[in-house]
């Protein structure tokens, strides 16, 4: 008996033998409540969200009419999935969807990257501690491994992803057109979600499902409320039971608000994005690096499965800024300073009585 394991609750579940396996597979991690988190591909996300996508989980995103800054966030997504190796499905209302694939951005190397392979190509004729080369190797692969690159990766939207990525058999790319009461479409989704069935004690890979502008006027059943709602509904429910993420957006302002408060509701995970002018004076004077930002994105609703206590964010509403214009970061929306010289804000005012004096506080 003494070489029996204790035996825990009967309402825990006990997650130590598949924690090493999961930490092995890229792009997967251990949440709490025995959950799994899947990268969105940024990460500043995935900060904010507390770990990423809930692995099992359905993400809406609402665009906006005037920029297509939802367009990013689907982009990071896909290509993270396409990085990991993770099977993928992809959905839009355009003709040739595949020929989104080549707008894709590709992953930023990191400092440790470009340092080794600097350093490699400065030391070819060295003869000085050869034998330290093979030390020095391991040690960078044990940064890049246990970094935030094995997990989530910066991608550069500059630059493409290369093709080699995206031409495997695990890549499948859906036009909405051809679906004309999303039966077709809803088949598709099922068996792309076949491949990933739901085993949180043996989980060797996790899906991706992207579907951009599902309610456009360029699919027939755009006008379909009902058939929609039946098939996001269905499709939520196959997602729980597979390993597996599926992103959906849809404009808001193409469709009636009832229906648009029901797709909310739907969402495990909800979020939207706004673009802001740019020339915006009094917007300007508010809030800070305001030139920098290229839209907002506010975090509406985090998925909570294993769990009844909501998500507590700090903020709710992000600048969306672009690193060098090659790379998407998230900041939190910094107030201006009232006075430039004295550097005061609103928020930083000690006074009771509102007065910018120094002195005693009088109450």
């Amino acid at each position: 008996m003494a070489g029996n394991k204790p035996r825990g609750s009967s309402f825990s579940r006990n997650f130590s033998a598949t924690s090493n396996t999961i930490s092995q597979i890229p792009g997967l991690k251990h949440g709490p409540n025995g959950t799994m988190f899947l990268s969105s591909g940024i990460p500043d996300l995935d900060k904010i969200l507390g770990g990423g996508f809930t692995l099992g989980s359905l993400v809406m995103v609402m665009e906006d009419p005037e920029a297509p800054h939802h367009m990013l966030l689907i982009r990071n997504f896909m290509s993270q999935g396409l990085v990991h190796k993770q099977p993928l499905l992809y959905a839009s209302p355009a003709k040739d969807p595949r020929g989104f694939l080549g707008t894709l951005p590709s992953p930023m190397f990191s400092k440790d990257e470009k340092s080794r392979d600097r350093d490699a190509e400065q030391e070819k004729g060295l003869r000085i501690a050869w034998q330290y080369k093979k030390y020095f190797g391991e040690q960078n692969s044990e940064l890049l491994r246990d970094g935030k690159s094995e997990y989530c990766n910066d991608f550069d939207l500059r630059k493409p992803l290369e093709r080699h990525f995206y031409s495997g058999q695990q890549t499948d790319c859906i036009s909405l057109q051809d679906s004309a009461d999303l039966t077709t479409f809803h088949d598709r989704c099922s068996s792309f979600l076949s491949q990933t069935p739901r085993n949180d004690r043996n989980i060797t890979c996790a899906g991706r499902i992207a579907i951009q502008s599902l309610s456009a006027p360029q699919c027939d059943f755009s006008d379909k409320e009902c058939d929609m709602l039946s098939f996001i509904r269905s499709l939520k429910s196959t997602i729980r039971s597979s390993n597996a993420v599926a992103v959906i957006t849809f404009p808001p302002s193409l469709v009636s608000p009832a229906f648009s408060k029901r797709l909310q509701h739907l969402a495990d995970t909800l979020v939207s994005v706004k673009a802001i002018p740019d020339e915006d004076k009094e917007l300007a004077k508010l809030l800070t690096g305001y030139q920098d930002m290229v839209g907002l994105l506010s975090v509406h609703k985090v998925a909570r499965i294993n769990t009844q206590v909501p998500t507590i964010l700090e903020a709710t509403t992000f600048s969306m800024k672009l690193r060098k214009r090659r790379s998407l970061i998230l900041e939190c929306l910094n107030q201006a300073p009232v006075d430039g010289s004295t550097g005061s804000s609103y928020a930083s005012s000690s006074s009771c009585s509102g007065s910018s004096k120094t002195g005693a506080i009088d109450f």
